[in-house]
């Protein structure tokens, strides 16, 4: 499918790997013009070489979302590269503190909440004004399941991806008539570094393997998950990538789960 998005130009946060890198291949074969962007420059410059992308279709450039100061030097850094961006895709985020209630302390939900809900809001305030010049505008951001269906050990996280389907809500109803359209994607249990590190530690934890971690993981943690397997970082972009696009003309301020199921809901 053509999704109309050929010279284009997108920005992509969390970009070194997992959902944000797949996503940046696949805008790039739509003929989109990418820039990627991660805490670490030498992980992104390692990323962007496996993307292969022709000259002067990928840009790379590090920078921490929940630093201002780095957000405004992005943006300088972008505007000089590409000009205005046409798509955000906010991919960045950690887990950030686990446990249950009682264990975490304000430090664990504060570090939390600035990853996962003030990085994106800092982020899409700095290239708002971008966003909003061409009247045709795409914004993404990467939520969860968690949003919907909270776990009791990981609350500072689902708070934030919450608060994340609320911005993008809100935001949704601002700037339509302008053409920018803002939607949500929310992956359950995603084959990511992040899943990976968490299945690590659990096996660790149980004295097992990490086949062993992920099998009991979707057995006890996740019982609606009905494929029974991690999903693919290409799953997700998938759907990001119809949301980036003029194909995606009539849907605003959606929230699309990718997660086989493991929202026990509609």
């Amino acid at each position: 499918m053509d999704l109309g998005i050929t010279d284009r130009t997108a920005l992509i946060t969390g970009a070194d790997s997992g959902i944000g890198w797949a996503t940046a291949r696949l805008l790039l074969a739509e003929g989109v013009t990418v820039v990627i962007t991660d805490r670490d420059q030498d992980e992104l410059d390692a990323a962007a070489a496996k993307l292969d992308a022709p000259a002067g279709r990928l840009h790379a450039f590090a920078a921490d979302i929940t630093s201002v100061d780095e957000l405004a030097a992005l943006h300088d850094r972008v505007q000089e590269a590409v000009g205005d961006i046409d798509i955000l895709v906010q991919s960045a985020g950690v887990t950030g503190a686990q446990g249950l209630f009682h264990e975490i302390d304000d430090e664990g939900w504060t570090q939390t909440i600035e990853t996962d809900l003030l990085g994106p809001t800092r982020l899409v305030r700095q290239f708002l004004p971008s966003l909003r010049t061409g009247g045709w505008g795409r914004l993404v951001f990467v939520a969860s399941e968690d949003a919907v269906q909270p776990y009791d050990d990981e609350l500072p996280y689902c708070a934030a991806k919450a608060g994340i389907l609320a911005l993008a809500k809100g935001l949704s109803r601002s700037y339509a008539t302008e053409g920018l359209l803002v939607n949500a994607v929310s992956p359950a249990f995603i084959h990511t570094p992040m899943t990976d590190a968490m299945m690590a530690k659990r096996a660790e934890q149980r004295g097992t393997d990490t086949a062993e971690a992920i099998e009991s993981f979707l057995a006890e943690e996740r019982p609606h998950l009905e494929l029974q397997r991690r999903g693919e970082p290409e799953e997700v972009a998938a759907v990001i990538a119809f949301l980036c696009s003029d194909r995606a003309s009539f849907v605003n301020g959606s929230n699309y789960r990718v997660d086989a199921g493991s929202v026990a809901t509609i």
